[in-house]
């Protein structure tokens, strides 16, 4: 895959200077396309492996997502863009798939920010990406990044420690090694400090590495039947410490990955209503 370091350092360098967000910030009115997307048959098989998935064909609902990450970024690291790349945190993804996509389409990737929110620790910026083939819309997305700042708005959104939801029946538990950012990140692209070393995960608030909120989805995803999911959301609700033992929980449309102590790190409820 192309490397996204340069994009990465650039985020780094002009982290520092982006101005604090008030309530009359705007975001850009970039909209970045891609056309004719190749899907680098390799890193789909190395992103199949490390979330579990048990086939590339049809694509991995989570791995447009992947594929357009360069755009996002391009996106993010523009002057105009009010928040700070590094130290981003994932906090929420809905994804609907209108139709399965495979590993030979080539379809038009586009992503764009679409609106700033309060957060009570900070602010959150949705990103939305949506794939085409053919001109027709077969895949869509909605992410939500936190940048942490002081704030006294009492607003509150996905990144929460809140664990009023009640726990579901344990389905399998994934023991997941110290090393899982740096390798999920080599996979993805995001190589966000925050998820590769105690030492880089540090200066934004965290005692370890923490994982990719995209790699934990991804792996409750894979244990979905790949036929069916057709609209998945997730909320991370807290983070998840590297190295962990986390349960993945599931019942009816509704699943969770909690820790040992029983603190949930994510919920997400799914649509089994098939893909055409």
């Amino acid at each position: 895959m192309t490397s996204l370091v340069p994009l990465l350092a650039l985020g780094a360098l002009t982290s520092p200077l982006k101005r604090k967000v008030s309530p009359t910030t705007s975001l850009p009115a970039t909209r970045l396309t891609l056309r004719h997307t190749l899907v680098d048959h390799g890193q789909l098989a190395a992103y199949a492996r490390i979330c579990g998935f048990p086939c590339t064909d049809p694509l991995p609902l989570t791995y447009p997502h992947v594929i357009a990450f360069p755009l996002a970024l391009r996106v993010m690291t523009r002057r105009a863009f009010p928040l700070p790349l590094t130290g981003l945190v994932h906090t929420s993804i809905a994804i609907t798939r209108h139709r399965a996509m495979h590993p030979d389409d080539r379809p038009e990737l586009t992503v764009y920010a679409a609106h700033l929110s309060p957060h009570r620790r900070g602010t959150e910026v949705t990103m939305v990406t949506e794939a085409r083939l053919a001109g027709t819309l077969v895949w869509e997305s909605r992410s939500t990044y936190l940048a942490r700042h002081p704030t006294e708005n009492t607003g509150t959104h996905s990144l929460t420690t809140d664990q009023h939801a009640p726990p579901l029946p344990a389905v399998t538990t994934w023991d997941l090694p110290g090393n899982l950012g740096r390798r999920y990140g080599v996979v993805s692209g995001d190589l966000n400090p925050i998820h590769l070393h105690p030492l880089t995960a540090k200066p934004f608030g965290f005692p370890r590495a923490i994982a990719h909120g995209m790699w934990t989805f991804a792996r409750c995803v894979a244990e979905l039947d790949p036929a069916d999911e057709t609209s998945v959301r997730a909320d991370f609700r807290a983070p998840v410490l590297l190295p962990a033992a986390v349960t993945y929980a599931a019942a009816g449309g509704v699943f969770q990955l909690r820790g040992p102590d029983g603190r949930i790190h994510l919920t997400g409820t799914r649509s089994d209503s098939g893909a055409r």
